[in-house]
């Protein structure tokens, strides 16, 4: 869709308005460039003067933007709304006072979702604890596969601002929302969307789990036709009951069971759906096999159920369904196997970076040597080892954060084998798979599900992951 097609009314609302644009980085420079082509008067603040903060400023700078470096707490005079990067926390003095002068806050995505054509795609949304991504790119293969033109945007790394503004014309857009972005886009309306799941996380940021469900909840308001819930996560479905939807729109559950009315679920290795059919109380229609998910764990197989109900509350046919999941190839660093050696397999999930995220990964498996430890986040771990202690054969501790591992594995699965690694150098995931290594059998799995973010030792998970398969592709070829 062309920039020229956005409505008129909202850029005849924004011309000349004063606007604060609320954090640099990934989001808010598009943003302010957007509002200042649009005629806003921006100016854009920002916490930190580090030297990516300069080079973005001198690029505003250069466009006539003013920007405010090393202060985003106070209101720039005059200011009439406030654009934020989703990261900023509700409570930071800024909003404080923009509450307090009746100032609205919207996030991207609230802008995107504003500045749509008459004509514009519609959303199908994903929100969840975990899975958003990988349900996300599934829907984006699924509607592909059904010759839609689409998308995969949002929280996912592509902008909403460039789908929205951009040339390209689509038929309907796969949308990845965080709880940030949720919270700063009250007037977002979905096609359909879905809630994978709920667990503790960002607690710190939305200040109670209350405040983190309601924000994801917010997904549902306004749907259309389908609200998409996790049968087998009760708090999905009590945010169903909650939404404010339109007339007509229906509750549809997913479950790793059978289905009933209204649900798509899976029998005898078979996806099958028993919401967009006809009579469904007494109908199912095949969509694919477990087989044709990528990798077919219970967790991921709840992903492709999720995707396939947004898809076929499009309208989309079951043989795209399939065509679309058969195509998907999931991201690195996200339970991929990366080698087996002596018989024992090695998988790479570092991506789970929290204890929701672990255990998925850790049920996929039914003998396991695991690698685990981090920066907890706060996150404890009881729960965890009590659920995963029956598949466990080992476990190896890394990170800054492992005592708090290591003492739960000590209350809940004594009898496991455990190293405790105290070293943070380079060579320390090295270290960790030799002592897998030592630990495994044949026909164990070595799997790296951290549990915990990588930044006390990596960069990010990636770099973690990618040490972990050097580390294992050394074993196979000293073996070579």
């Amino acid at each position: 869709m062309g920039s020229g097609q956005v409505t008129s009314s909202v850029s005849s609302e924004l011309k000349g308005k004063h606007v604060t644009v609320a954090g640099l980085g990934v989001s808010g420079v598009p943003a302010a460039k957007v509002l200042h082509g649009l005629g806003a008067v921006v100016t854009a603040v920002n916490d930190g003067a580090d030297e990516r903060a300069r080079a973005q400023a001198a690029e505003l700078q250069a466009l006539g933007i003013t920007v405010r470096l090393g202060d985003g707490d106070t209101l720039p005079e005059g200011t009439e709304l406030i654009v934020t990067a989703p990261g900023w926390k509700p409570d930071k003095p800024l909003f404080v006072a923009a509450e307090q002068a009746g100032v609205p806050v919207w996030g991207d995505v609230e802008l995107a979702w504003r500045l749509r054509g008459p004509d514009a795609a519609p959303w199908l949304a994903v929100t969840g604890t975990n899975g958003k991504t990988t349900t996300v790119q599934m829907l984006a293969s699924i509607l592909k596969a059904a010759g839609l033109r689409t998308a995969a945007v949002g929280n996912i790394g592509v902008s909403l601002l460039d789908a929205v503004l951009g040339e390209e014309r689509y038929d309907v857009l796969a949308v990845e929302l965080s709880s940030y972005q949720l919270h700063w886009a009250p007037s977002l309306r979905a096609h359909s969307a879905a809630v994978l799941n709920l667990a503790p996380d960002h607690l710190d940021w939305h200040g109670s789990m209350e405040a983190y469900a309601a924000d994801k909840g917010r997904i549902y308001e306004g749907n259309r036709v389908a609200c998409v819930y996790n049968a087998a996560d009760k708090a999905t479905e009590d945010l169903v009951r909650e939404a404010d939807v339109e007339e007509g729109c229906r509750a549809v559950g997913f479950t790793l069971g059978t289905p009933g009315p209204s649900q798509l679920g899976v029998v005898e290795g078979i996806l099958v759906d028993r919401a967009f059919v006809e009579n469904r109380h007494k109908n199912a229609q095949e969509l694919a096999e477990v087989a044709d998910v990528n990798p077919p764990a219970p967790h991921n197989i709840a992903n492709a159920l999720a995707a396939a109900a947004l898809a076929r509350a499009f309208g989309v046919p079951a043989k795209a369904v399939r065509d679309g999941l058969r195509a998907f190839t999931p991201d690195a660093h996200r339970i991929a196997h990366v080698a087996d050696v002596d018989g024992v397999a090695y998988v790479d999930d570092s991506k789970a970076t929290n204890t929701h995220a672990a255990e998925a990964s850790l049920a996929a498996y039914e003998s396991i040597v695991w690698i685990a430890g981090g920066l907890a986040k706060g996150a404890t771990f009881d729960e965890l080892v009590t659920k995963s202690a029956p598949r466990l054969c080992g476990a190896v501790l890394i990170g800054a954060d492992r005592a708090l591992i290591r003492e739960a594995l000590a209350r809940h699965a004594p009898e496991v084998p455990v190293v405790d690694l105290d070293r943070t150098d380079t060579g320390a995931m090295r270290a960790a798979v030799q002592e897998a290594r030592r630990l495994a059998r044949s026909g164990d799995t070595v799997l790296l599900a951290p549990a915990c973010a990588s930044m006390d030792m990596f960069a990010n998970y990636n770099k973690r992951g990618d040490a972990f398969a050097d580390a294992v592709r050394e074993l196979g070829s000293a073996d070579g």
